[in-house]
Parts: C-alpha cells; sequence; structure tokens
C-alpha cells in the first residue's frame, strides 16, 4: 500500500475513535509542599474534552488521503 493510503486509514482510524470517546481523564499527583522531611502531595483529576469536530475533520481527512492514493495508483 502507499503511504498516503495508510496514513489515510490511520487518520479514520483515529477520527472514529476521537468520535466513539468523549474525554480523557488522568490523575496527576502534585507536590504542594517539600519541607525537609515533609512532603504533601495531591492528587487532581485532569479532563481534556475531545470536540466531535476534531473526530469527523480527521475521518474526512483520511477519507480524502485514501481517495487520493488510490487514485494516483493509476
Amino acid at each position: 500500500m502507499r503511504p498516503l493510503v495508510v496514513f489515510g486509514v490511520t487518520l479514520i482510524a483515529i477520527g472514529i475513535v476521537g468520535l466513539a470517546i468523549d474525554n480523557i481523564s488522568f490523575t496527576e499527583k502534585r507536590t504542594l509542599v517539600d519541607a525537609g522531611p515533609i512532603r504533601v502531595t495531591a492528587d487532581q483529576e485532569r479532563t481534556i474534552p475531545i470536540p466531535t469536530i476534531a473526530g469527523v475533520i480527521a475521518v474526512l481527512a483520511g477519507a480524502g488521503m485514501v481517495f487520493v492514493g488510490r487514485q494516483a495508483r493509476g
């Protein structure tokens, strides 16, 4: 397969995953106080939203790359 087609299929897959998942959540451990033997830490949960338009754009761009890659084949 041509690299353009492979990259297009990868973009389509990433776009579909982006449409299926609303956001990514992870926990970050932060050190609040570090004074000699005393260390105070806190866990903070962070959420990164994934916009729906980003998934749609990735799917459309991937489909375009697959189409162009197959047309260039001749």
